[in-house]
């Protein structure tokens, strides 16, 4: 059984559909992330599930059981916002306890339940702390009490790390995947910061314009993307736009502006005479000679130093190439003449997508 599925949702606002057709099962105790930029329809799909906003058609089941007829707080769903809503007049033990205390529970039993969930969120001891008084991090952790103490079957997160500065986002999303493992809840996330969904999720559906565009582990949204959206949108690629020439099984040639060809793998049915984009993540490309058609020569542009994740850029033609540059190469500098190449398997071909530009 699912802790929660959504079949055939859709949500209309008038003539918008902000939300068309979308299904989804989220297992049990898993960490379920739904990806998408501004206004693509996520916010309010979390918002239909927790039940502030029906349904236009369409489904929403818990443990397996239909809940559209039930309002928000008869929903064993509990949501977290980017804003948290923490009580600033109430302590910590007030918040926490504030919804054991609406579900009118016995004095004789609220402590214990705060006290518990306090340790298990690693804040042992703050009851009587003000608000005010906490670190972005704990404030965080207190708003997820708040709500684990009600024991949901699923915890809604509405981007929460999105107020936080660049440092504690980072610390806080190993920490969310921590907690969401301790408390073993179902964890439905939403964001449109990519490097949130991969790093916390076991699964990641990616949405765009109202739909789903793919659902799957990060690895594999990552590496085999469904969709030029998904394969833009998930981690960084360089992309080099062309018209799509003689195609053998799922090996295509490129011909981009200029008339340079270049190969590799198309991953959504485009045939010969179509306009296509060709997707090169930095850490599939190399420095040095490569076999005729995944090569493109250029200079180089400049070098971002950036740890593990650092960049050459290199100049080839129209289009500003990035390659991955873990070890920080030497050899290499502003203004040297390299050749950046690939193997075909590693650049995704998919159709053009409207509006879409070439890397510059």
């Amino acid at each position: 059984m699912f802790d929660l599925s959504c079949t055939d949702l859709t949500k209309r606002f008038g003539t918008f559909t902000a939300v068309s057709d979308v299904s989804l099962n989220i297992p049990s105790g898993s960490f379920f992330s739904i990806l998408g930029p501004s206004g693509c329809g996520k916010t309010t799909l979390m918002r239909m599930i927790a039940g502030f906003e029906s349904p236009t058609s369409g489904d929403i089941a818990i443990k397996g059981e239909s809940v559209l007829r039930l309002p928000p707080n008869k929903r064993n769903v509990k949501m977290v916002f980017q804003h948290l809503a923490l009580f600033p007049m109430m302590t910590v033990g007030e918040n926490i306890a504030y919804g054991l205390r609406c579900r009118k529970e016995p004095k004789s039993e609220i402590a214990g339940k705060v006290a518990r969930v306090l340790d298990r969120v690693g804040l042992p001891g703050n009851e009587d702390k003000k608000i005010d008084q906490l670190s972005g991090g704990q404030k965080q952790r207190i708003a997820i009490a708040r709500c684990m103490v009600l024991e949901p079957d699923v915890l809604l997160l509405d981007e929460p790390l999105g107020a936080l500065d660049l440092k504690l986002r980072e610390h806080m999303k190993i920490e969310l995947k921590q907690l969401q493992h301790q408390f073993e809840t179902t964890f439905l996330y939403i964001t449109h910061d990519q490097s949130e969904a991969l790093v916390m999720s076991d699964s990641v559906a990616v949405m765009n314009a109202g739909r789903f565009e793919q659902i799957g582990a990060p690895k594999e949204l990552y590496d085999a993307p469904a969709s030029g959206f998904v394969a833009g949108f998930v981690g960084d690629a360089t992309v080099l736009e062309g018209k799509l020439g003689e195609v053998r099984g799922n090996q295509g040639r490129v011909v981009l502006e200029g008339g340079k060809e270049v190969i590799g793998t198309v991953s959504d049915g485009s045939k010969s005479g179509d306009a296509v984009e060709v997707f090169l993540r930095p850490e599939a490309l190399k420095l040095g000679k490569g076999e005729s058609g995944c090569q493109l020569e250029g200079k180089v542009e400049s070098l971002l130093f950036n740890g593990a994740s650092s960049r050459i850029l290199v100049q080839t033609g129209r289009n500003l190439i990035e390659v991955a540059d873990p070890e920080q190469r030497s050899d290499v500098g502003e203004g040297s003449a390299v050749t950046a190449s690939w193997t075909p398997d590693r650049a995704r071909i998919f159709a053009r997508r409207p509006g879409s530009g070439a890397a510059a």
